[in-house]
């Protein structure tokens, strides 16, 4: 359109566009082949279309949405383009999932692979950095599983798909403690403090006789060593009380 033509007082222009009256009636039918097109689509790419998406499945609900949008909107575009564009994304992830099916390595290029994000109560700096994963972000997942400090954590994995896979630990060692350090009260309740230092940063413990301030983490080259944590003991009510 021309600038001239653009005029804010055009409610008709605003509400209905260019298309022709009749164009609405013949959405309808549009709209009723796109949404079979999506459910056809979806059943035959597997239950996994309506769980958490993978990257490749990720891409083909995009691709998906991309190709039958202009349709939809658009009187002057066909619906038969659609149609192929699903058909061909179909087919792709149909042999990307039989492939990765039957190949490990495929499925590892092209799905991605598990990360280790915690092992037995140490956080893993270096895959933390290639995966992006913040300190921050997964101090707070482990919270949200119940976790009070590392020496919990037998394993925290970084799934393919995106998700946290956690392990307790069921042999509970004194461990980093990742509660906020302003929550003194939280801290007091569930902690005891142990004589045994861990790395302030990533919980390595220092192992040395006697350590000092100069240490360095052999994990993360951090210097700053705090007091290991255990959980409190709550002694079990007595049943003649």
């Amino acid at each position: 359109m021309k600038e001239y033509e653009i005029k804010l007082t055009d409610l008709q222009r605003i509400l209905i566009g260019e298309a022709p009256l009749h164009f609405y009636i013949e959405v309808i039918f549009r709209i009723a082949v796109i949404y079979l097109v999506l459910m056809v689509s979806m059943r035959l790419m597997g239950k996994r279309m309506s769980s958490q998406l993978s990257r490749n499945e990720m891409a083909a609900v995009s691709s998906l949405a991309a190709a039958i949008g202009v349709p939809l909107m658009n009187p002057d575009r066909g619906l038969l383009p659609a149609i192929v564009i699903a058909a061909v994304i179909i087919l792709l992830q149909i042999l990307i999932a039989r492939r990765s099916a039957r190949d490990e390595k495929f499925e590892s290029i092209t799905q991605d692979h598990i990360d280790t994000l915690v092992e037995d109560g140490v956080m893993k700096v270096e895959v933390m950095l290639h995966t992006r994963i913040t300190r921050e972000r997964l101090l707070a997942q482990l919270r949200s599983e119940q976790v009070s400090h590392l020496g919990m954590v037998k394993r925290l994995y970084f799934e393919a798909g995106g998700k946290f896979s956690f392990l307790p630990n069921h042999n509970v060692e004194p461990g980093l403690s990742i509660l906020p350090n302003w929550d003194v009260g939280l801290l007091e309740d569930l902690h005891t403090v142990t004589i045994h230092k861990v790395c302030s940063y990533c919980g390595n413990r220092n192992n040395s006789e006697q350590p000092g301030k100069s240490d360095v983490c052999n994990n993360c080259k951090n210097t700053t060593w705090v007091d290991a944590v255990t959980e409190k003991t709550t002694k079990s009510p007595d049943p003649n009380m």
